[in-house]
């Protein structure tokens, strides 16, 4: 049986009450509306599905949030668009049904439903975040970065700096280059 519920109750949507869900049988499952404003003041929008197995709660979703970040090219903040499928499991630290303690996951770095059965996607969302971050983001394709030798942001003018001379280790490659162009064609070749 599914239900779609809207964790808005909770003091924070990113904290889910799966008491009920525990008590349920194995492959029992709950789907949830996420939209909350995260730890970092970015909204985290989407739905997660939340699947009861026999000794955990499996949360798959997609999840939207924005992130903040610096141009790896003109050093301008901007915010950088993320969506970030999640797939994470999360182990009891107590039965259900009695209340007592239950060994603690072999897995390094496992998340954890605490005591009160809340499941808290806080830390999966940063995880994820983090991974979905590239590299060296750029505030746009055509960035045009900095000059490298005034340091003005090439995006809002062009500087008066001269063209930098051909690096000289090139010399060579540059010489094979302009050696091999076709120059034409020769009579009475097709």
């Amino acid at each position: 049986m599914t239900f779609n519920m809207y964790v808005g109750c909770l003091e924070n949507a990113m904290k889910i009450n799966v008491a009920q869900l525990l008590k349920e049988h194995i492959g029992a499952v709950r789907d949830y509306n996420i939209d909350e404003t995260g730890e970092d003041g970015f909204p985290v929008r989407g739905k997660v599905r939340l699947l009861r197995t026999n000794r955990s709660v499996l949360v798959t979703g997609t999840l939207e949030t924005a992130a903040s970040c610096e141009c790896s090219r003109c050093l301008e903040q901007f915010e950088y668009p993320l969506k970030m499928d999640i797939e994470e499991e999360y182990f009891l630290t107590s039965d259900p049904l009695t209340g007592l303690p239950l060994p603690p996951p072999t897995e390094a770095g496992a998340f954890l439903i605490d005591e009160n059965h809340i499941l808290d996607l806080d830390e999966a969302v940063r995880q994820y975040k983090i991974m979905a971050l590239p590299m060296k983001p750029v505030c746009r394709e055509d960035c045009g970065g900095l000059c490298p030798h005034c340091g003005l942001n090439l995006n809002y003018g062009t500087c008066e700096c001269p063209p930098a001379p051909p690096d000289a280790r090139w010399a060579p490659l540059l010489a094979l280059r302009t050696k091999n162009k076709p120059r034409g064609r020769k009579k009475g070749v097709n």
